[in-house]
């Protein structure tokens, strides 16, 4: 494209970003929280908002057992293709709708959108409901570019999925797995002023470890569970310490992590504790095998337990995310990123990996080129991400899209 088409671009997102921010708030006010993860009337919602801009909405609700099994109770995802000329890519843009809780601290309410000194406060507003405007509105900009006579060739899609808090699999893993889309690239959700390429895989495990119980006066007669646990604990966090001397070569990624999340059991304060569950969390960095990850874990927790007559452990699967690593194709989304990014926000965009893990590994598990660029914020801490009073900068959502726009029309016009 031009730069007077970017140009005009540009003036088209400014004269509607009032409008993209009452769509945004409208996101916001629906709440998703996940769990419980009772999403499908937050897609219908979207689904209304993006039916009003004159795009056919495919509704894609995902059968209930699938869904409960997964921990949750409704999932309808969404797709929107808009083809402008005959030939070119498939750009898929996906952002999720599901949010953590919003839990307590916060000063503004969590669902009403609130706006004050050019940021709007509500959960999922900087992660990742933000994106739904932004994708939504940088697609508006480029139909209204081609309708000025800027020669796009292609298709864009929209992809706004409810369960990227649980994992993707009823999001874009099911889209992807039932071959309901194929892209032949994609962006998605994530931050404004960095373009993420790769991330940290995520393995979660629980284990129960089981023992007998007892009269507290004579724990000799029973096996104590959490006297094994203990050991288990020792064992992970000798783990997680050796961990930190393992670096990762891909920049902004540190070192795998190990932690226990969750720690549940006992009858009562006299009694000796018959079960005890640990629910752990591994992070991975990209050079990591999750198959060896996973055996040495479990080796580890069977070797703790060793000993302790009694006791028997069981080990289950919660979560196996894989880790995000850069695609051949990607390059051309992160150059067309940041030749935009830079050119609208002033200073040079890095492109860089993020320890945190996300649904986007999804479509790169599937071979499709992926990268993770949006309207949240600068950094999870500074919007409060997952935290009370989550907030976005507005100025931010108008820029973003620009540069989701701009990149886009540049690979739909063959640059």
């Amino acid at each position: 494209m031009t730069p007077e088409q970017h140009a005009r671009i540009a003036a088209h997102v400014d004269a509607r970003h009032a409008e993209q921010v009452g769509f945004l708030r409208e996101i916001v006010r629906v709440p998703s929280d996940t769990p419980p993860g009772d999403n499908a009337p937050a897609a219908a919602v979207a689904a209304t908002l993006l039916e009003r801009l004159g795009y056919a909405v495919e509704r894609h609700p995902v059968p209930g057992a699938f869904v409960h099994e997964l921990g949750m109770k409704s999932v309808t995802n969404l797709i929107v293709r808009h083809r402008f000329g005959e030939g070119g890519p498939t750009i898929a843009l996906n952002a999720h709708g599901d949010v953590v809780p919003p839990g307590e601290g916060w000063t503004r309410p969590p669902y009403d959108g609130v706006v004050e000194n050019g940021r709007m406060y509500g959960r999922g507003v900087a992660v990742s409901k933000s994106d739904i405007a932004t994708y939504t509105y940088a697609l508006e900009a480029l139909r209204s570019a081609a309708r000025e006579g800027a020669s796009l060739r292609g298709c864009v899609e929209l992809h706004f999925t409810y369960d990227e808090e649980f994992g993707g699999l009823a999001g874009p893993g099911w889209l992807l797995d039932r071959g309901l889309t194929r892209p032949d690239c994609a962006i998605a959700a994530s931050f404004s002023y960095a373009i993420v390429t790769a991330h940290n895989g995520c393995l979660q495990l629980e284990a129960t470890v089981h023992g007998k119980a007892t009269h507290g006066a004579i724990p000799r007669t029973g096996h104590d569970a959490l006297r094994a646990a203990n050991a288990i604990l020792t064992a992970i966090y000798a783990e997680a310490g050796r961990l930190e001397s393992v670096k990762s070569k891909v920049a902004g990624i540190d070192t795998p992590t190990f932690i226990v999340g969750t720690i549940a059991g006992g009858i009562n304060t006299n009694v000796v504790p018959d079960r005890i569950v640990l629910r752990m969390d591994r992070r991975m960095i990209p050079e990591e095998d999750p198959v060896e990850v996973e055996a040495r874990v479990r080796a580890l927790i069977e070797a703790a337990v060793h000993g302790h007559a009694g006791i028997r452990v069981e080990v289950r699967r919660l979560l196996l995310a894989r880790s995000l690593k850069p695609l051949p194709g990607h390059e051309r989304l992160v150059a067309a990123l940041q030749r935009h990014a830079e050119r609208v926000f002033g200073v040079p965009i890095p492109a860089v990996g993020v320890p945190l893990y996300a649904d986007a590994r999804l479509y790169g598990e599937h071979g499709v080129p992926i990268v993770m660029y949006g309207a949240g914020p600068r950094t999870i801490l500074e919007a409060n991400a997952k935290r009370a009073d989550e907030n976005l900068l507005l100025d931010d959502l108008r820029r973003a899209t620009q540069v989701v726009a701009g990149a886009v029309g540049d690979l739909l016009s063959g640059g």
